[in-house]
């Protein structure tokens, strides 16, 4: 595919690419750069598309962008580290929960600090860092299957932690 027949493609599949990302995430400007990362990827990887395949090729890159992108470390760190950031309070919500929530999430970055050596570095780095396990391995030197498991151990010892503490 030469570059008019990509220029023609995204000016075909724009609105398709915008919407798609739009449906996943709900958010105008966000599916806006995530239609612009969608075309990006497609153009650098070219090669991969089938002839008369544009369309769904297209799409399912785009869906790939949302998938990748609600299941980034940085969203769900600040839905689940940083609630004061989520929404501002309106009149009518109660602040004593929101006061609440604000606590647990503190109490529980506490209890992460205070999880075990190889368990500590790895659970900082990607729940209140906000790395991937990718990141954090590279970052820490270590394995990614070695990283993931210690993710998943340290989350195990902070359900038992936060068990006993409810």
């Amino acid at each position: 595919m030469n570059t008019e027949r990509f220029e023609m493609m995204m000016v075909q599949y724009q609105r398709l690419v915008y919407s798609v990302c739009y449906q996943m995430v709900c958010d105008e400007q966000l599916a806006q750069d995530l239609a612009q990362d969608t075309f990006l990827s497609a153009w650098l990887h070219l090669d991969s598309c089938r002839e008369g395949n544009e369309k769904a090729w297209l799409c399912r890159i785009a869906v790939n962008k949302a998938k990748d992108h609600l299941k980034s470390a940085a969203v769900r760190r600040s839905a689940v580290w940083e609630p004061e950031k989520m929404e501002v309070l309106s009149a009518d919500t109660d602040m004593q929960a929101a006061l609440e929530s604000r606590d647990a999430a503190q109490r529980t970055a506490q209890m992460v600090h205070q999880l075990r050596a190889p368990y500590r570095e790895v659970c900082v780095a990607c729940f209140l860092g906000g790395l991937t396990p990718a990141q954090t391995a590279r970052q820490l030197g270590r394995p990614l299957g070695t990283v993931r498991t210690q993710l998943f151990r340290g989350r195990a010892l902070l359900r038992g932690q936060l068990a006993a503490a409810v």
